[in-house]
């Protein structure tokens, strides 16, 4: 099977071509074993392009652990730039992921990606919930460079309100107006990783959701940096949501299947 290697601001995956011949039936156990880091190429996640009538791809996705996963954002801007440097020759690309519909562009290097709309965000005492393709919990910190994030996230992730579905956590700092950092705590890879799209998103929608109209907000991750914009609605909605970063091809090779 022949497989590529992509990484977006370090959330990094394997993607393979599933257009010609099926790798549809690969197990989860092999799944999990590719995404190893010591005993297989190594990723966060695992993605398949397929054909689909009425758009340029279908993107499935999967988690390190072999699950099928819901939305990954920096896994839908990598495998656009995977389609586009495979011969789908364009600038902009509509393809359907699991929660619908997506829009893409490639711009000066970088890939923006439009994300789900989003129709409200739960807030409590310590920490807002919501949906960005995938659930998210947010929670403002200071100090977050010194934060032990994959026992704290584990901690949340694990308790008895999420322990069953699961819940990505991000912990965010803002740094100056329009400037947040963000570290995240993964379901399905079971750590932090370097980047996390949606979480990235839901950071911004929570930072600033007192300011309806359009927003542009920069982000700052361990693998980099992003930049997510969108328009916030007198009704606590957003739509026009927008992720925007590099995505860069590491590497490619032939695996098992």
């Amino acid at each position: 099977m022949r497989f590529y290697k992509y990484q977006g601001t370090g959330n990094d995956f394997v993607i393979v071509d599933n257009r010609a011949v099926n790798h549809s039936a690969l197990s989860q156990q092999r799944i999990h074993q590719i995404c190893d880091r010591r005993f297989g190429i190594g990723a966060d996640g695992f993605m398949l392009l397929n054909n689909k009538p009425g758009y340029d791809f279908e993107m499935v996705y999967y988690n390190a652990d072999g699950r099928e996963g819901s939305m990954c954002g920096n896994g839908g801007r990598c495998i656009v730039q995977f389609a586009h440097d495979i011969g789908i020759d364009r600038n902009n690309f509509k393809f359907l992921a699991v929660d619908g519909d997506h829009l893409a562009d490639i711009t000066d290097g970088l890939v923006s990606l439009k994300m789900m709309d989003v129709t409200g965000i739960s807030q409590f005492d310590t920490h807002s919930v919501l949906n960005t393709g995938s659930p998210h919990y947010v929670k403002k910190v200071t100090g977050l460079a010194e934060m032990d994030v994959y026992t704290e996230g584990r901690n949340i992730r694990y308790n008895d309100e999420f322990n069953e579905k699961g819940i990505n956590v991000n912990f965010v700092e803002e740094l100056g107006k329009g400037s947040l950092k963000v570290r995240t705590y993964e379901r399905g890879v079971e750590d932090e990783t370097f980047s996390c799209g949606t979480g990235v998103t839901a950071a911004a929608l929570v930072f600033y959701q007192q300011e309806t109209g359009r927003n542009s907000i920069d982000i700052e991750v361990l693998g980099g940096k992003l930049n997510v914009s969108y328009n916030r609605n007198a009704d606590g909605s957003y739509d026009d949501i927008w992720l925007k970063g590099p995505a860069v091809k590491v590497f490619e090779g032939n695996v098992g299947f």
